[in-house]
């Protein structure tokens, strides 16, 4: 039975979450939320690798296997995240930051020369160009990862942040919501009605019915089960009723073959085995067996996934280095590292935490470089940065607990060795996956929006700078991918790098905004830069209340024997001064500074927080 809140006893508005990070939850609360985490996880990876299956022309039933090696090494980063990053509950996974350089890697090699290049003349064998090919991109992952780790290691990323105020996040969250909906739409047209029945239920459950709660017996704990697992309720209530209509004959779910473009082989004559042609296209191919080509597809199609594998790509072989695929690398770095630094906020905000400090956010960089790293090694084709909507699933539920994160990536990891298992989730309808990055990615829109508060809006410098900063970040990219022959320089690396670049909306905002905010005059609180809520790091400690202090600094404290580790005077200095968390004495020494900083900014001594 379910029964209302009194809104009176909660305190009107609601801020903070029901469970802390640190906080333990119920067995089966736990679960069920670790299991929303997976689906959410799961419909990213749907996205980024049916796009990046259509480039490489990859056969259908090879996305159990490409999914489920995604899902082991991204739960290998996320139990190293909650472990030694951020230790915030954040989620790791394949972003669009790493599958855009991707397909104008592939892209480049298919339009260009890259079959002489990468093969040197030995492309007449027939899988040596797709193994290359697959290898290159291991390459790409394999840079962008050393990369990030080295952006950690030197604190380079906490430095930038310091000086990133709201009018820098702001365009940055809105942009990191908006830049996927062309994506997601697809996604959508898989079938309309479907996809908006489960919006309608995510919204009904997570807003108009989250103050319900499960009726308790008297002295045990009643949860707001409606807003805690939206997400799944809705995703299993219409993946049942999808299943019913597949049953009765009214519904067919599309692959993401026949949603996507498709696009031609370089040389359809020399497929290798495990290319799958769309067979609306096997007869415009010229020297092709069509009917040789349906029937081998169609046997492999049909061919039971492994129970237990291991997540290795066989028959690729290492990563392999081009200049091409550093380049791409370089490119998905940058851009992943700007996503992962304002996923760390919006993170900390929705779960009413202070802002990461630098050694937090470093420390986060650092794990992502290994996962990408480990990602390479094991056949991976695509990076991991953090989860953005796992992110927001954290807003919606209003529940962020780090043993939920944890017990998300065991799981992910059991689908990840068994792509059996894995085949359960590649049933669930494409409409529902959209859904689901639908409704998840608006709270990183709204999130954005409320950092405008902070900020004297009525200024035509930060109007410009706002509007300026996320019109040119979603016209630019989608005008160069309408124009890919227009950057022709002559070096195909280049050509690459400044191709992921300017295709890359969350780079091309947080270098705007950050070049606009940062150049452009304005006062201290015409940029917002007085308000407490961008008071980082320890000096967030000077202006809050000493037991939310404490608590909040203890959100991004290391474990005990790494903290003694890192804390040996042969370390202190290098390569983990950058990721090392203030001692004590050093906490002192910067609250003197800050509270003088405070005193500075405020002469009439109310301080930062006086002007929330």
């Amino acid at each position: 039975m379910l029964q209302s809140e009194d809104p009176e006893r909660s305190g009107g508005i609601r801020r903070t979450v029901e469970f802390q990070v640190d906080q333990p939850l119920p067995c089966l609360l736990n679960l069920c939320l670790a299991l929303q985490q997976v689906l959410v996880q799961s419909s990213l990876l749907v996205l980024v690798l049916a796009f990046l299956q259509q480039h490489i022309w990859a056969l259908e039933g090879q996305r159990d296997q490409l999914l489920a090696s995604a899902f082991f090494y991204s739960s290998v980063s996320t139990l190293l995240q909650s472990w030694l990053g951020t230790r915030l509950p954040l989620v790791q996974a394949p972003s669009l930051e790493f599958m855009i350089p991707a397909l104008v890697l592939t892209s480049q090699q298919r339009h260009g020369d890259w079959t002489a290049s990468a093969c040197k003349e030995r492309c007449g064998e027939q899988s040596l160009t797709h193994t290359d090919l697959l290898r290159e991109l291991q390459g790409m992952v394999l840079c962008a990862g050393l990369l990030q780790l080295a952006l950690g290691l030197t604190g380079l990323c906490g430095l930038v942040l310091r000086h990133c105020g709201p009018l820098v996040l702001a365009p940055l969250l809105c942009v990191l919501g908006f830049s996927i909906y062309r994506e997601v739409a697809l996604l959508c047209s898989d079938h309309w009605g479907i996809t908006a029945l489960a919006i309608v239920l995510m919204v009904l459950l997570s807003q108009h019915l989250r103050s319900w709660v499960l009726a308790a017996p008297p002295g045990g704990s009643r949860y707001p089960i409606c807003r805690m697992v939206s997400v799944l309720l809705s995703l299993l209530s219409v993946w049942g009723v999808c299943a019913a209509l597949e049953h009765l004959g009214h519904f067919r779910p599309h692959q993401p073959s026949e949603l996507l473009p498709t696009s031609r082989p370089p040389n359809p004559s020399h497929t290798a085995p495990w290319i799958r042609p769309n067979s609306s296209h096997i007869a415009s191919w010229p020297n092709t067996n069509s009917s040789q080509i349906l029937t081998s597809t169609t046997q492999h199609d049909s061919h039971p996934a492994a129970w237990l594998s291991l997540p290795l790509t066989a028959g690729v072989g290492l990563p392999l280095l081009s200049a091409r695929g550093m380049a791409a690398g370089l490119a998905a770095a940058l851009a992943s590292s700007i996503s992962s630094q304002s996923v760390y906020l919006l993170t900390a905000r929705l779960l009413g935490a202070p802002p990461p400090p630098a050694a937090a956010c470093n420390r986060g960089l650092c794990v992502e470089g290994l996962g990408s790293v480990s990602a390479a090694l094991l056949g991976g084709v695509v990076g991991v940065s953090s989860s953005v909507p796992n992110a927001c699933a954290l807003g919606l539920s209003q529940c962020g607990s780090r043993s939920t994160v944890q017990l998300a990536a065991i799981l992910g990891l059991i689908l990840g060795v068994s792509p059996r298992l894995t085949h359960l989730l590649t049933s669930v309808p494409l409409g529902i996956h959209g859904a689901v990055l639908s409704v998840t990615y608006t709270v990183a829109i709204g999130t954005g929006v409320t950092y405008f508060q902070y900020t004297h809006m009525d200024s035509g410098r930060n109007i410009f700078n706002i509007g300026f900063a996320v019109f040119m970040s979603l016209l630019l990219p989608h005008w160069f991918t309408l124009q890919p022959s227009f950057i022709s320089t002559g070096v195909s690396s280049l050509d690459v790098l400044l191709q992921s670049l300017l295709t890359l909306p969350v780079f091309l905002v947080g270098l705007l905004a950050f070049l606009l905010d940062n150049t452009v005059s304005g006062s201290a609180s015409e940029r917002g830069l007085n308000s407490g809520v961008m008071v980082k790091g320890w000096q967030a400690e000077a202006s809050r209340p000493a037991g939310y202090s404490r608590q909040g600094a203890a959100v991004y404290d290391l474990p005990s024997p790494v903290k003694r580790l890192v804390d040996l005077p042969g370390l202190r200095t290098v390569p983990f001064c950058a990721c090392r968390t203030p001692g004590e004495h050093d906490a002192l020494s910067v609250q003197e500074t800050a509270d003088l900083l405070a005193g500075r900014a405020d002469p009439r001594g109310t301080g930062p927080e006086g002007q929330n």
